[in-house]
């Protein structure tokens, strides 16, 4: 089973070209500090291949996708594989975004497919589930998130789970400025974290790094990360300034 890890992770989502990624792949190298916190870039396609090369001799620093398709291979044109972003260097890759949900239409039977393929060709899933602001103000917050986590997550075993890392990311919190607070972000953490201990034991619940996933900045992130199931974060746009980033790693 996999050892539970502190991990900040970075979406740099629709954003920065070819060069500037290039730029902020250097600029986070060269400052960051040797810890024992796993810190990951999770890059737009076309960084891929530069970024790898990029970090490829920081041991704490990996590359992520920020999806991918659910088959091998075929006649999908314009989607990338599981196989083509190992091939690249990735080690992780972001799947069951709230923007893939709402802008894509996923749902968490093909974010499960998607998961099996990513596992498949090597790959860390990062899961990623989460309530909109109505269900939060219904209190319905457990309910959503849960089916999210049965439904994606349930059929697998509890060997594969333990590969795979969760980040919860309450959509009412992500680029509006609005945060959860940290007795929020632990309330769902350990739910989450109750859930997985209820079907697959507490090995593998005690071994899951869930991450926090909501407007995570320099400001906010060490209150959040000294919460005791929250064992870091999904950052957005904090990522995108790597003094930002490197300030949130610190707050590990």
């Amino acid at each position: 089973m996999s050892r539970r890890r502190n991990i900040v992770a970075g979406n740099w989502k629709m954003n920065k070209d070819y060069e500037e990624g290039r730029s902020l792949a250097r600029d986070i190298v060269a400052k960051l500090q040797p810890s024992d916190t796993l810190v990951i870039l999770g890059a737009p396609y076309i960084h891929l291949k530069g970024v790898s090369h990029i970090i490829s001799d920081i041991n704490n620093l990996h590359l992520s996708a920020q999806n991918c398709h659910q088959e091998e291979g075929g006649a999908y044109t314009g989607e990338i594989t599981a196989e083509m972003l190992s091939s690249v260097g990735c080690e992780y890759v972001i799947l069951g975004h709230s923007e893939r949900r709402e802008y894509f239409g996923e749902d968490d039977t093909l974010i499960a497919a998607k998961i099996k393929r990513a596992q498949a060709a090597g790959l860390t899933p990062i899961f990623c589930c989460g309530e909109k602001l109505p269900s939060r103000e219904a209190g319905e917050q457990e309910a959503v998130v849960g089916q999210q986590v049965k439904e994606a997550l349930f059929g697998f075993s509890a060997e594969e789970v333990s590969k795979m890392v969760i980040a919860y990311e309450p959509v009412w919190a992500i680029g509006t400025g609005v945060t959860a607070s940290p007795a929020q972000a632990q309330e769902m953490h350990a739910y989450i974290r109750g859930l997985l201990r209820e079907q697959f034991g507490e090995e593998v619940a005690d071994g899951m790094s869930i991450l926090y996933g909501g407007s995570v900045k320099p400001a906010n992130a060490e209150e959040l990360f000294s919460q005791a199931d929250v064992d870091g974060g999904l950052v957005g746009g904090a990522s995108l300034k790597a003094e930002d980033f490197l300030a949130i790693i610190a707050s590990m």
